[in-house]
């Protein structure tokens, strides 16, 4: 399992990863799809949302391409490659193995004070 600053530092990527597994998406529609499909649990700030698209952008993760959005207005659309996707992929796997393990932490000690 990856170490726990790894899993704090992939969550954003994971995240958008995921948000761009249904296809191509802009980032105000990504963190749109985030915040939508967590209730407005989850959200991510312009600055790194940004960031982490020009990141997995430059490891090849994703590929961008210029269009119009709803609004009329130019922008960058985002969809995964092959890597991005083995990343996606990747990333559920990490998460869903963190997410047991933490389960089991409060399981146990629900159990102790039983």
């Amino acid at each position: 399992m990856a170490d726990s600053m790894s899993l704090v530092r992939g969550t954003v990527d994971i995240l958008i990863l995921n948000a761009l597994a249904g296809g191509p998406q802009h980032g105000y529609a990504v963190v749109a799809w985030i915040r939508d499909v967590t209730d407005d649990a989850l959200s991510i700030e312009d600055g790194a949302l940004y960031t982490a698209l020009h990141r997995m952008e430059k490891r090849g993760w994703l590929r961008p391409e210029w269009g119009v959005s709803p609004r009329g207005r130019r922008a960058k659309y985002y969809s995964l490659t092959e890597e991005g996707q083995s990343q996606r992929d990747l990333g559920e796997r990490t998460w869903t193995r963190y997410s047991e393990a933490v389960a089991k932490v409060f399981a146990a000690r629900q159990l102790q004070e039983v």
